[in-house]
């Protein structure tokens, strides 16, 4: 079993950054790929980055390429920095974790989330 905590989120100006970050239980944190999706008001749950078990594999989200970065420590801690960040990036932000080392996009393939995280931003 794993448990995943959030932290990170709130309320900043557009063109600003956030870094979110996701502490996660557990022995064997590099067997698990890691992913960040996200939930806007009246929006289904969406895919945002996801890191393999090692870290050697990476996707985005087109929406966020070259603005968000994924990465993971082997303190059991999995990160998102969010640069030059827009409103319609406001959204509560989900951790995830899968029984696999092979990063996935689908949230359907994911087995552990966290309580998710707020960040608003303003225009």
């Amino acid at each position: 079993q794993v448990q995943l905590v959030e932290s990170g989120g709130g309320l900043v100006q557009a063109g600003g950054s956030l870094r979110l970050s996701c502490a996660a239980s557990g022995r064997t944190f590099n067997r698990y790929a890691m992913g960040w999706f996200r939930q806007a008001p009246g929006s289904e749950r969406e895919f945002v980055a996801t890191i393999s078990g090692a870290g050697g594999t990476i996707y985005y989200a087109d929406s966020v390429k070259g603005r968000f970065t994924i990465s993971r420590d082997n303190t059991k801690n999995t990160y998102l920095q969010m640069n030059r960040l827009k409103p319609e990036d406001t959204a509560v932000y989900y951790c995830a974790a899968r029984n696999s080392i092979l990063a996935k996009l689908a949230a359907s393939e994911y087995d552990y989330w966290g309580q998710g995280t707020q960040v608003t931003v303003s225009s």
